[in-house]
């Protein structure tokens, strides 16, 4: 999502800065000081959602949220928690209370991100991953991952496009969370993507998008191959009769 920043604090707009760019499905393409700067700023910019201040000189924040009239979604700072009332009488999608901590905002963008995606009819299935570096999450979607492979106290998520992100999850709590009807584990170290599977061979199975082979755990094998027999053709029937010796 394209996002700008309207503060006349300077101090504001970089903690927010920094929030935004550890976000990766958003896109600080703007800031203003003011809501004139953030009328020209929009009008020159494709902008989905807009940071508002509540308390600025000349012209308050939610007067410049009465002007943009639903064109755009925004989430409403400020430092004082009666004024958040005012904004969800003019359908602002949240309000972030200052200072502004990370989790709370992130809760605030994705809050944000479904109220853009309800009207377009879309839904994009991801998930937000807690990555080895502090404070960093990354945005994955999940028709993107080919396998997941645990790591000790981290797992590796592999992708289609040939990233591998790491992140600090444990691979038997996260196979709880994932759609069965997508993720089946193999082995005790190995998730795989059941819409990508090429080939099984042995205990092993190839994937599309990797040359690596995925080992098959035997305390997992019963199950996985019971999921894939549904898939399995056959040319005869339990029915249909053997083969006719020729007559002689």
């Amino acid at each position: 999502m394209n996002c700008i920043v309207v503060d006349d604090e300077a101090h504001a707009i970089e903690l927010l800065t920094l929030h935004i760019e550890q976000t990766p499905f958003l896109k600080l393409v703007g800031t203003a000081s003011n809501p004139a700067e953030a009328l020209q700023l929009l009008n020159s910019t494709e902008v989905d959602l807009v940071f508002l201040d509540i308390q600025m000189p000349g012209m308050s924040g939610i007067e410049l949220l009465q002007v943009l009239n639903d064109r755009y979604k925004v989430i409403l700072t400020t430092a004082f928690r009666e004024y958040a009332l005012d904004g969800f009488d003019h359908h602002a999608v949240d309000y972030l209370l200052k200072p502004i901590f990370f989790p709370r905002f992130l809760m605030a963008v994705q809050r944000a991100q479904e109220a853009i995606s309800v009207p377009k009819k879309e839904t994009e299935d991801f998930i937000l991953v807690k990555t080895e570096y502090k404070g960093k999450f990354v945005k994955i979607k999940t028709h993107d991952i080919i396998y997941i492979e645990g790591k000790g106290k981290y797992v590796c998520f592999h992708t289609k496009d040939g990233e591998q992100i790491m992140a600090l999850l444990n691979i038997g709590g996260l196979e709880e969370k994932l759609p069965t009807e997508r993720f089946i584990r193999i082995h005790k170290s190995f998730i795989i993507a059941v819409p990508f599977i090429i080939m099984i061979q042995g205990n092993t199975v190839q994937l599309e998008f990797t040359k690596n082979q995925i080992p098959v755990g035997q305390t997992y094998r019963d199950t996985f191959m019971a999921q894939m027999m549904d898939k399995v053709l056959t040319n005869k029937s339990k029915d249909e009769p053997g083969p006719v010796d020729p007559i002689r």
